[in-house]
């Protein structure tokens, strides 16, 4: 569990946690430097129960870096991010291992996942449709890339350990969720459990509804120090990546192509408008260009269905 402020929903989702009827794990909690009441919270947990692993970093290092400093203190053989915020049903632990070790090219189990609001109460669902159960890398890896809904409902799912090596876990960028998550799928099979075992929240201070105003503003939450970068392609620099994906995950030739194939698709769909958009916004960010390019950028948001 990587965390910054998260007093408001912490207890809940812990209580969840200690509450799963597999009882064989460890839960590491990496405090990114919080304010509120967090350390008081975890430390309290961490007295009562054992498994849990209360650490703290000095400053704040970023979503990315403490996303993956969890993962690195981690030893078990599965393993599993969770937010501060959401929510898991007693036995999703154990279907998803039951999972696992069933069927060795499973890298990766999730559950169907329910939307909570504010006040815990069931108000919608993620339903995804795709390849990613398929024997074909390139059949996951294409239907990943082409995900439109927030790829945080799966890559919470239980991942085994020495898949998760092998994969380049969260950059410094922006979007690395969705690298990653295709990455994986590169590794090996998905498979979804139909049962709503998992609850994500949504609410003011989450991820998605923080409403950025600039990229730079998305950057420093995935990145500390603040960067001081001042043009930004996240687009492009997530479409490079999946090219570094497909290279850098062991795949036969003809696989490999295949997913290439895959990612001129993904261009050919969408990409261009949102690698023209990235475009857009850097020219929209000097003033003698927003008169000039602001027409553009609209029909970018209109035609595109981006944001």
């Amino acid at each position: 569990m990587p965390v910054f402020n998260g007093e408001n929903y912490l207890e809940e989702t812990l209580d969840s946690i200690l509450s799963q009827t597999y009882q064989d794990f460890e839960l590491i909690i990496s405090d990114n430097a919080s304010t509120d009441k967090t350390q008081r919270i975890c430390q309290a947990y961490a007295t009562k129960d054992d498994r849990i692993h209360y650490y703290r970093n000095k400053i704040n290092l970023g979503a990315s870096r403490n996303f993956n400093r969890v993962f690195e203190l981690s030893r078990g053989k599965y393993f599993r991010w969770v937010s501060h915020d959401d929510v898991l049903a007693p036995e999703f632990l154990l279907r998803c291992v039951n999972v696992l070790d069933s069927d060795s090219s499973i890298v990766l189990c999730y559950s169907k996942a329910g939307c909570i609001n504010e006040h815990s109460k069931l108000v919608g669902s993620y339903d995804y449709i795709g390849r990613f159960d398929s024997q074909k890398p390139n059949e996951r890896f294409g239907d990943l890339i082409s995900m439109r809904y927030p790829s945080w409902i799966i890559i919470f799912g239980l991942i085994r350990s020495n898949s998760l090596k092998n994969t380049q876990l969260f950059g410094d960028y922006i979007g690395v969720d969705r690298n990653l998550l295709a990455e994986i799928g590169l590794v090996g099979r998905m498979y979804e459990i139909s049962d709503y075992l998992f609850f994500r929240r949504e609410h003011a201070q989450a991820y998605t509804n923080k409403g950025f105003d600039n990229y730079q503003e998305k950057l420093d939450w995935w990145v500390k120090p603040k960067s001081a970068a001042r043009l930004f392609f996240p687009y492009w620099k997530i479409c490079l990546e999946y090219f570094k994906s497909v290279h850098r995950i062991p795949l036969k030739w003809s696989e490999r192509l295949l997913c290439y194939k895959q990612i001129f698709k993904w261009l050919l769909r969408e990409g261009w408008l949102l690698m023209c958009k990235d475009v857009a916004i850097n020219l929209l960010a000097h003033s003698r260009y927003k008169k000039s390019f602001g027409p553009l950028y609209n029909w970018l948001i209109q035609k595109g269905g981006i944001d």
